[in-house]
C-alpha cells in the first residue's frame, strides 16, 4: 500500500487528483490496525490511518496481569485472512525470540499484555499510520468526489485537510453507564479505568462490583486475590440469573463463521434482533476457567481467613445509586429479578463493569445524508450496515469496523472476524478479490435445506 508522505494540505483549497487517498481509516483500534496490516502488501492502494491518542492501548485500564484473550492467537489481526503476512501474531515471536517459548506453553491463547505488546510491535513497522491526529470535521466535495477530513494535530494545534475517496470508521466504543450514574460524578469507577484507580480501591473498606461480564470477573478475581493484605469487605452483584460461562464449545464456535454471518445477515430485522438477545452466553460469558479459578480461591481464602466478608449476588439489578460527600459512602437500591423485592446496601467503592457502548462521531454530522439510516431498538436511528460493512447510499464509500451487532450478529465486536471483515472491505475498494474469503466451511447447516421439497410444496 502506498501511504504516501502523510501531505496535509493547509488551507481550503481544491485537491489534485494525487492528494486524494484511495481511503482513510479513522481511529487506530485492533480493526484498523488488521486493516492497515492486510492493506500494506497492496500497491495499487493508497491509504491512511488517523487516530487521535499519542499511541496505541488496547483497554489500558484492563492490562491484568495472567489475564488472556478469549480468542486463540490465530484470531490475530491478520492470520485467518493471510497467514503468511509478516504482521501475524507467530512472525512477531519469532522476530522478538519468543517463539519457542510460546509453543512450549502450549496455550493458544494469548495474554491480554501480549496481545497489546504485539500490536504495539506491528504499528512499529506500519508508515500509513498518525498519531496525535483529531479528525475535526467531513464534508464531500462533489466536483472531486471525495471526502474532505479535516484534522488537528493535538500537540502542535496545526491543522489542515485529507482527502479521501472512501472512509473507514474505526473509532471504537466509550464505555457505558446506567443514566442514573451521571449524579454521581466520577466517584465511581468503571472497568475501563481499574488500573488506574486500583491502589485507591484497596484503601476502602467496603467494595461493591456490578456487572455479569468478563471484565466483572477478572476485576473480582483481581481484589480477591489481594482481599487478605487489605481485609476490605468484596461483593459482586449481577442481574443475571447466574455466572455463567460463555459458549466455547465447537459447533457453537462454528456459528463465528462466514456461513453462520451469511445466515444471520439474510434473517427478519426483528428476528435478528431477538436473537442477538438470546446469543449472550456466545459473546458476553465469563471465561469457564475463571469461574473454576474464582471458586477455587473463594475455597482457598475461606478456608484460610474465616473473617473474610465476600459475597457474591445473582438476580440483582442495580436500579439507582447515590453518592454521599460527607461519609463517602454509595447507597446502592438493587431489586431482586425473581423475587420481585428491591434492597438496599451501601459501599466505599463502587466498580461498574457494564460494558460498553458506539457513539456516533460528531464529525459525521455534514455528511450524515450520505449515510443510510434504521430504526432500532426504542426508537433510536443509527446507520444501516450493508452486508459488505458500508453504511452509505452508494453502497461503497464509507465502511463501520463495529457496528453491525444488529445486522451481521454477534461476531461483530470479536476480533476472531476482524480479519476476515477486513478482507471484504479491500475486496469491495479494489472493486476486485484480493482476498479469497473462505465460504461452507461449517458440518451444520444453517438453513433450511434447498434440495428437498418445501412443507408448503407438498401440500400443494
Amino acid at each position: 500500500m502506498r501511504s504516501g508522505s502523510f501531505s496535509l494540505i493547509e488551507g481550503n483549497i481544491k485537491p489534485h487528483t494525487d492528494d486524494i487517498y484511495d481511503f482513510i481509516g479513522i481511529g487506530i483500534g485492533p480493526f484498523n490496525l488488521g486493516l492497515a496490516c492486510l492493506a500494506q502488501p497492496i500497491d495499487e492502494l493508497r491509504g491512511l490511518f488517523l487516530e487521535q491518542k499519542s499511541e496505541f492501548n488496547w483497554h489500558p485500564g484492563m492490562l491484568l496481569e495472567n489475564v488472556r484473550l478469549q480468542t486463540p492467537f490465530m484470531a490475530d489481526l491478520v492470520t485467518m485472512a493471510d497467514p503468511t503476512s509478516p504482521f501475524s501474531f507467530l512472525n512477531y515471536a519469532k522476530q522478538n525470540g519468543r517463539l519457542y517459548q510460546f509453543c512450549i506453553r502450549e496455550n493458544f491463547f494469548l495474554l491480554r499484555q501480549e496481545y497489546n505488546f504485539y500490536c504495539r510491535w506491528v504499528i512499529d513497522q506500519l508508515s500509513s499510520l498518525k498519531f496525535d491526529t483529531e479528525v475535526t470535521h467531513i464534508d464531500y466535495l462533489s466536483e472531486a468526489a471525495c471526502y474532505r477530513i479535516q484534522i488537528k494535530h493535538t500537540k502542535s494545534g496545526r491543522s489542515g485537510f485529507y482527502f479521501a475517496k472512501r472512509l473507514v470508521l474505526g473509532t471504537g466504543t466509550q464505555p457505558s453507564t446506567p443514566a442514573f450514574c451521571n449524579k454521581l460524578h466520577d466517584q465511581f469507577v468503571h472497568s475501563a479505568k481499574y488500573i488506574h484507580r486500583k491502589n485507591e480501591l484497596l484503601k476502602k473498606n467496603k467494595i461493591a462490583v456490578v456487572g455479569s461480564g468478563q471484565s466483572a470477573a477478572e476485576i473480582f478475581y483481581d481484589l480477591l486475590q489481594a482481599i487478605d493484605q487489605h481485609n476490605y469487605e468484596l461483593h459482586w452483584y449481577t442481574r443475571a440469573a447466574q455466572f455463567s460461562p460463555m459458549d466455547y464449545t465447537k459447533l457453537s464456535l462454528e456459528m463465528t463463521s462466514p456461513d453462520y454471518l451469511e445466515y444471520f445477515y439474510h434473517l427478519p430485522h426483528q428476528q435478528r434482533h431477538q436473537l442477538i438477545k438470546q446469543q449472550a452466553h456466545l459473546y458476553k460469558g465469563i471465561n469457564a476457567d475463571l469461574i473454576n479459578s474464582i471458586y477455587d480461591l473463594l475455597y482457598v481464602k475461606h478456608l484460610t481467613h474465616s473473617g473474610l466478608v465476600v459475597n457474591l449476588h445473582t438476580n440483582s439489578s442495580l436500579d439507582d445509586a447515590f453518592y454521599n460527600p460527607s461519609t463517602q459512602q454509595f447507597r446502592l437500591d438493587f431489586f431482586h429479578q425473581q423475587q420481585h423485592q428491591a434492597f438496599s446496601t451501601d459501599c466505599d467503592a463502587l466498580i461498574l463493569a457494564t460494558g460498553y457502548e458506539y457513539h456516533l462521531p460528531r464529525f459525521l454530522n455534514d455528511i450524515k445524508k450520505r449515510i443510510v439510516w434504521e430504526e432500532s431498538e426504542n426508537n433510536y436511528v443509527k446507520p444501516k450496515v450493508s452486508r459488505n460493512y458500508s453504511i452509505d447510499q452508494a453502497g461503497g464509500e464509507i465502511f463501520a469496523q463495529n457496528l453491525g451487532l444488529d445486522s451481521h450478529g454477534f461476531i461483530t465486536p470479536d476480533v476472531s472476524m476482524a480479519a476476515y471483515r477486513n478482507a471484504s472491505i479491500i475486496n469491495t475498494i479494489l472493486g476486485h478479490t484480493y482476498y479469497s474469503l473462505e465460504q461452507n466451511i461449517a458440518f451444520q447447516c444453517f438453513s433450511a435445506p434447498d434440495d428437498i421439497f418445501s412443507i408448503a410444496s407438498v401440500r400443494a
